[in-house]
């Protein structure tokens, strides 16, 4: 009888460690998927991830590949390529109503700035999830009840950024961006959902972009000889422009 209940326990015990092993692997499957859908419903764009790893019992893990993709008329390859993504997550708020982040790191991602007398790649994007985060307001469709969803996000970071310039008035120019963070979001009972989470983000990239775009025209391939002197004048008024217009929209 000892032998037999030994027997089940053991049994019990590979079953509750197989279970474990699973959860682990296929819930980077399920952020996966979940990051292809959820993006491109706020940011109006191609969004794709390349694969995840996610310990549901420490609350850590990583994203890599993480590509969005540019509005349609717009020439580069992508707005935003970031190789990894680290990740904490308050492992007993996984079935929550509410998802505690501890912190969320991006590495060294590449953000294409493409501007033309039309806009800008990123102010699209940027116009996109200011749309999407307005839904919030409205009771969502069953398609839309995934951006709801509640976070609570103690850190979010932004390390080690570049952004390339890519404009057909002054030419381009890879230029570095200073440390972006953000703290404390969503503490209250109401979070913050992932259209609110990323309309802060790009404003912050954004207003970081404009203000190093402005700050080094000089590194940009011969502007003056391209399109004459009077272009860099034009850049630096529409990157004015563009932080009045982040400003208004803040508010």
């Amino acid at each position: 009888m000892k032998k037999t209940w030994v027997k089940i326990l053991l049994g019990l015990v590979v079953l509750i460690i197989i279970a474990g092993i699973l959860a682990v692997v296929f819930i980077g499957t399920i952020v996966k998927s979940g990051v292809e859908k959820v993006g491109p419903m706020v940011a109006k764009v191609p969004v794709t991830l390349e694969s995840a790893a996610i310990s549901i019992f420490g609350g850590s893990g990583s994203l890599k590949g993480f590509v969005i993709g540019n509005p349609e008329g717009f020439k580069t390859a992508q707005a935003i390529k970031v190789d990894k993504v680290s990740v904490s997550i308050a492992p007993g708020s996984v079935l929550k109503e509410k998802k505690h982040i501890r912190s969320i790191v991006v590495e060294a991602p590449d953000i294409t700035y493409e501007t033309d007398l039309r806009g800008s790649n990123l102010g699209k994007i940027l116009d996109n999830v200011s749309g999407s985060a307005s839904q919030d307001e409205k009771a969502p469709t069953k398609d839309e009840q995934t951006t709801k969803t509640k976070l609570q996000v103690d850190e979010f970071v932004i390390t080690g950024a570049k952004v390339t310039v890519s404009s057909a008035m002054v030419g381009s120019a890879t230029i570095p961006l200073p440390e972006i963070r953000l703290n404390n979001l969503g503490q209250g009972p109401e979070g913050i959902t992932p259209a609110e989470l990323s309309k802060k983000v790009l404003t912050l990239v954004l207003n970081e972009t404009t203000k190093a775009v402005a700050g080094n025209l000089n590194k940009l391939t011969d502007p003056a000889k391209a399109l004459g002197t009077g272009a860099t004048d034009q850049l630096k008024k529409g990157a004015s422009g563009l932080g009045d217009l982040l400003k208004k929209k803040e508010k």
